[in-house]
């Protein structure tokens, strides 16, 4: 099977085209256009920019993706497009592009929730379907960390969601942001902070295990010692509004932080080092309770390294019967072949497979799309 995938949830327009053979599923060619330059005056991303420049860039992309990789009406099997939730502006793009195509091709056509596609990122070039060591096997936790989430979703089978965990504000990706906007970074604000918190630990050869950290191997007055909201809370929910908070009071009282290149990266390493404490202290929280046999990474703050690093240092460490699974750097990000996997397990396992034929008369993007 040849699926012909788009997303346009937020501010990058993406294309993909994904063979599965065998239940393994092979990036025959995935092309994503960043709309940062665009965004970064604002600080953020602006719906109606980010349509704007979709409509721009999307028909032009798939008018050379298709000449590319000769791609027709007679060797596509399926159509797979980002549903929702996300931004309405940009998802009315990338739905009436997918819908147009799959009306004039006669193609079945699937709407995926973006989450999900976060979730089977981790599919990708993997055997999906048996129960080898090695293989990615159920139960399943996965924690999804983005801009807009930060959820621990508990699946027992495929596209079976249960949401164990999720944040009851600002999303960690969001509070980045945000953070790097009160320090004067610029934007995208996650791998600026993210580059330079790194640059502080290596500088003191920090170790932040056990978690909460306690920065024992820094000079003391290096650090600012932010809090770890809900970190012992007894359920498996996060909220990164009062870190944000505690970051801005930290600034309003420390006026010189902005104009010291060491105050500032000690307080990007502590701000990025509680975000971690805290997602990778719940996710063993749920996998003790819940007892997975597979614990998933996915989601645009995936591609922090700490993360990565951290949260597979202590499922090694603490979690001995739950194998570790993080999707490539390439597919942690906003990209359409993850919306291709998901869109095949929706088509395979649909009991009316029918439904899709005509699907371009009903679907319909949805920005609060529900996963559950």
């Amino acid at each position: 099977m040849r699926i012909l995938s788009v997303e346009t949830s937020c501010d990058d327009t993406a294309v993909a085209l994904v063979n599965v053979s065998r239940n393994r599923f092979s990036v025959i060619d995935s092309l994503v256009s960043s709309q940062t330059k665009v965004h970064a005056p604002f600080g953020g991303v602006v719906p109606n920019l980010a349509a704007r420049e979709h409509l721009k860039n999307l028909p032009v992309m798939l008018r050379g993706f298709l000449k590319k990789n000769k791609i027709s009406s007679g060797n596509i099997d399926l159509i797979a497009v980002t549903q929702g939730p996300g931004l309405i502006p940009a998802l009315l793009i990338g739905t009436n592009a997918a819908k147009a195509l799959a009306y004039a091709w006669k193609k079945p056509l699937v709407g995926v929730h973006h989450i999900s596609g976060h979730i089977y990122a981790n599919f990708i070039d993997r055997l999906s379907l048996t129960s080898d060591v090695g293989e990615i096997r159920f139960p399943v936790l996965a924690l999804i960390v983005s801009g807009g989430h930060t959820e621990l979703i508990l699946m027992k089978k495929h596209l079976d969601y249960k949401i164990v965990g999720q944040t009851l504000d600002d999303a960690a990706g969001e509070a980045f942001d945000k953070v790097a906007k009160m320090l004067g970074l610029g934007y995208p604000g996650g791998p600026i902070v993210s580059a330079i918190a790194d640059k502080f630990r290596k500088s003191f050869k920090v170790r932040p295990f056990p978690f909460p950290t306690i920065h024992r191997e820094i000079p003391q007055g290096q650090t600012f010692q932010l809090p770890r909201p809900m970190i012992n809370s007894k359920n498996l929910d996060f909220s990164f509004s009062g870190l944000k908070t505690a970051v801005l009071y930290t600034i309003r009282d420390n006026p010189k932080i902005l104009k010291s290149v060491k105050l500032k990266s000690a307080l990007c390493y502590d701000f990025q080092q509680a975000v971690i404490d805290v997602l990778v202290h719940k996710t063993v929280q749920a996998a003790k309770k819940y007892k997975p046999k597979t614990i998933l990474l996915g989601g645009g703050v995936s591609a922090n390294k700490e993360l990565r690093k951290q949260l597979g240092e202590a499922i090694k460490r603490l979690l001995p019967n739950s194998q570790y699974q993080l999707p490539a750097a390439g597919y942690s990000l906003d990209n359409a072949a993850m919306i291709a996997v998901a869109g095949h397990y929706q088509y395979k396992l649909a009991k009316n497979k029918n439904k899709f034929d005509n699907n371009w008369k009903n679907l319909e993007a949805d920005a609060n799309l529900k996963l559950v």
